[in-house]
């Protein structure tokens, strides 16, 4: 399984035609304790459901991604996954962008993490071009932007109910949990800026949910029914 995105990014786009759109992808991006990997899996299930290669005639699977985009820049990179992990979230590298940007808005950075935020671009920009896959995080959304088949999607809700169902699926405290959540988003936002040249914001998204008041399913089917319309996927209820 560790391998599985090098050996299917490697087969899919030996195969892929010129002539076949990009796509189609969704990428969803969250805050902290909005579960976005319960949304992926039950979107990859009903996906795979839809999809249907016409040319050879057989079903095609959807996937989430999220972790493995960094292990696959990592192993072309012939680089510990903590490594270029450390690129986006160490303090070193953010205190300095603090710096830089007191007296410009170009962003500094060693040849070698330049090549790291490259790599992971690249891995991003293949697998939403190779299609029917479901990219958590990254900064997917804003990277693969000119997707044609594409759905980008936010997770959002409320800083005070994020604290309070960290408490609940955890054994933190209120003030562990705040902290928690705190980090992450900013880990998480500091991951943006560095692939992503800039922040995002929320013209950077198709659709928004509020995950403290949207059940799953509901987010599902609303997702499912926007893909329809759109024409991502087929609508086989409208099929004689």
């Amino acid at each position: 399984m560790k391998n599985f995105l090098s050996n299917f990014l490697l087969g899919a786009t030996s195969q892929q035609k010129k002539t076949k759109y990009p796509g189609p992808v969704i990428m969803i991006s969250r805050e902290c304790g909005c579960s976005a990997k319960r949304i992926a899996i039950k979107l990859s299930k009903i996906l795979s459901g839809y999809s249907y290669h016409s040319e050879t005639k057989t079903d095609v699977e959807w996937r989430w991604v999220s972790k493995e985009i960094i292990e696959e820049a990592a192993q072309e990179l012939e680089m510990d996954p903590g490594r270029v992990k450390n690129v986006f979230l160490s303090e070193a590298k953010m205190n300095l962008h603090e710096v830089t940007t007191a007296f410009s808005t170009d962003k500094v950075y060693d040849a070698e993490d330049q090549q790291v935020i490259d790599t992971v671009r690249n891995v991003i920009l293949r697998i939403a071009e190779v299609g029917n896959f479901i990219i958590v995080g990254r900064a997917a959304g804003s990277i693969a932007r000119d997707i044609s088949h594409k759905l980008s999607i936010k997770l959002q809700a409320p800083l005070d109910w994020r604290i309070n169902r960290i408490m609940q699926i955890s054994n933190m405290s209120k003030d562990e949990a705040q902290e928690y959540v705190l980090e992450i988003d900013r880990q998480r936002d500091l991951f943006v800026e560095h692939v992503n040249g800039q922040k995002m914001n929320n013209n950077d998204f198709d659709l928004i949910f509020n995950y403290a008041t949207m059940q799953d399913d509901y987010i599902v089917d609303a997702i499912i029914n926007i893909m329809k319309n759109k024409g991502i996927i087929i609508n086989n209820e409208n099929e004689s």
